[in-house]
């Protein structure tokens, strides 16, 4: 089911390849559909800055008007316009009451005609501190907004001290909406963590978990990358991210703490880590899904989802889409995405499900991860500047268990063009979370084939163009049905698609694909990865780049855009 109005209906914008039974007019499974508060917010014209205090600097003025003198301020500003006159009709006055008046009123306007004499020292005085006022007003109104908000831990809720000079002057940045995340018990989040040595059948998980999800620092990495961009290099492990959304959420310029003024709900549930554990072992479909089951029944016993039925809700869920999806007890992962509760939650995962609105593919969590804007312009140019003298590469190793199996053939591709491929075998676990072997084979390569995964996607994709390379891909579900928050909108633009079937039965040579590009079309694709890299990165602090977006902050964007559109164009069910 798609939401929809009798009026309006969703229609595809892609080009997706879904099963026959899916009927595609009827949805888009890309739209982006944003936020609902908003709507309430008042409009950017009419929006004034609140909380700045200027009675430190409030000047005052004295107004003449028909004899009376006035002193004041109007919204910190200085009031300079004139008083009324007096909406009473003018009565008749007897002969020496009019004298009396007129002789008073001569007398005053001589006493403050002298004493605002150019002549007379006090009229300076009072000129120069008015100036001096004026002067510390301006001053005050140009002091930049700042937000004290302290650090928090994988899935402790820190602090927050917001002056409300802070919130009105960043209120600017966060016309789309304010985020609330709540505190959950820690057995949703942090407990998981803890008890990171249980999580894998094969052994402690704690160090790929260390470093606020980003892992142990990366090594053997001299002589490959700039020596000053090797402190922001990291072993991180493809699943980390439920934990680095986690932190840099927390600390995110837009959150609130007070729910009542948010239009996003983030639930800080590590659904991956919760069923991880349970994936290769003898588990029962009640241990998979008891930490999903545990967590809908806390987050729909809060008042802000029974007010929305959680379409304003959202989550980071840190493995491929299919391990929530099982149907029944006997099959692969836990059930959670189909649990009543889940249905309106919009998720990120490293795989969606492409006919599911409420699935958003985010990246995959890579090795790089810059300090500041001058470590992503650095690593971007350097990646430009790059001399690759292969062709193409692969990394990977061989899927015995799969008939035809499509990375055999391509290893067996790539070893027949020893000049102009090159070759990672990773067979085991030679490859896991990175390695400086991998990154080197894609610093030196124009292409890196990208076939499937264990699931459609791979981390590998971002891998290769994070080191500038260009990605060569055999499955559309790969990349262009995925992340199209964080992807050009041309795939060609950026990557070669090679149909599988013709590759498998010899009618189509990838190498005689390849050579078909000149140099110059090589080098503008190259450059559109490049622009893009920002996009594909997580970076280490934890308030973000200074004006750089990275992944996390295009899903954001993306979330609260949406969570807008489903309230501007009301395609809600109840």
């Amino acid at each position: 089911m798609w939401p929809m109005r009798a009026t309006k209906r969703l229609t595809l914008a892609t080009t997706h390849e879904p099963p026959s039974f899916i009927n595609t007019a009827s949805y888009d499974p890309d739209a982006r559909v944003p936020d609902p508060s908003i709507l309430t917010q008042a409009s950017p014209k009419r929006r004034r800055l609140t909380g700045v205090s200027t009675s430190k600097a409030s000047c005052c003025v004295l107004l003449l008007h028909h004899g009376a003198v006035h002193r004041g301020t109007r919204g910190g500003s200085v009031v300079l316009s004139p008083t009324s006159p007096s909406p009473d009709p003018v009565k008749k006055l007897n002969k020496s009451g009019e004298l009396d008046r007129k002789n008073s009123f001569n007398s005053l306007k001589s006493a403050i005609q002298s004493a605002l004499s150019l002549n007379n020292p006090r009229s300076w005085l009072l000129l120069s501190i008015l100036f001096i006022q004026i002067v510390l007003l301006l001053m005050l109104r140009s002091i930049p907004a700042s937000v004290s908000i302290s650090r928090g831990g994988a899935a402790r809720q820190p602090s927050a001290e917001v002056s409300g000079t802070s919130i009105a002057l960043v209120k600017d940045q966060c016309e789309s909406g304010r985020i609330y995340v709540y505190n959950m018990p820690k057995t949703f989040n942090e407990e998981l963590v803890e008890n990171c040595h249980v999580l894998s059948p094969w052994g402690s998980r704690c160090d790929m978990f260390s470093n606020d999800g980003f892992g142990r620092k990366a090594t053997g990495l001299n002589g490959i990358v700039p020596v000053d961009l090797i402190p922001a290099w990291y072993w991180t492990d493809q699943f980390s991210s439920e934990i680095i959304f986690h932190n840099r959420i927390l600390n995110h310029k837009c959150r609130t703490l007070e729910a009542e003024s948010a239009t996003a709900f983030y639930i800080p549930f590590y659904a991956g880590l919760a069923v991880g554990k349970y994936l290769w072992s003898n588990s029962t479909a009640k241990e998979r899904d008891w930490h999903c089951e545990k967590m809908i029944k806390w987050v729909r016993d809060q008042d802000h989802w029974k007010r929305s039925n959680g379409w304003d809700h959202f989550i980071t869920m840190g493995r491929i889409t299919w391990d929530f999806r099982r149907s029944n007890d006997d099959d692969w992962g836990s059930s959670c995405i189909h649990l009543p509760g889940m249905r309106n939650i919009t998720r990120l995962l490293i795989e969606r499900n492409p006919w599911d609105y409420f699935d958003v593919g985010v990246p995959y969590p890579t090795g790089f991860h810059p300090r500041s804007d001058s470590d992503v312009v650095q690593w971007q140019d350097f990646v430009r500047k790059r001399n690759r003298s292969t062709l193409f590469c692969f990394a990977g190793a061989t899927r015995g268990t799969i008939r035809n199996d499509f990375r055999g053939l391509l290893l067996s591709h790539c070893r027949s063009e020893p000049d102009t491929c090159r070759v990672v075998n990773c067979a085991g676990s030679r490859c896991s979370n990175g390695t400086s072997a991998i990154l080197e084979t894609f610093l030196d390569s124009d292409f890196c084939l990208q076939p499937r995964g264990d699931s459609f996607t791979r981390r590998s994709i971002f891998d290769c163009m994070v080191a500038g390379s260009i990605p060569v891909l055999f499955w559309k579900r790969s990349a262009y049905y995925q992340y199209q928050w964080f992807l050009p909108g041309d795939p060609n633009s950026y990557s070669v698609f090679v149909d599988r079937n013709e590759v498998k039965n010899g009618t189509k040579s990838i190498k005689q694909e390849l050579e078909k590009y000149s140099r110059e079309e090589v080098k503008k694709m190259r450059e559109k990865v490049i622009d893009y890299i920002p996009k594909f990165l997580y970076a280490k602090p934890q308030e973000g780049l200074e004006t750089i977006k990275d992944a996390f902050d295009v899903a954001i964007d993306g979330v609260l855009d949406r969570f807008r559109q489903q309230e501007e164009w009301g395609f809600k069910w109840k």
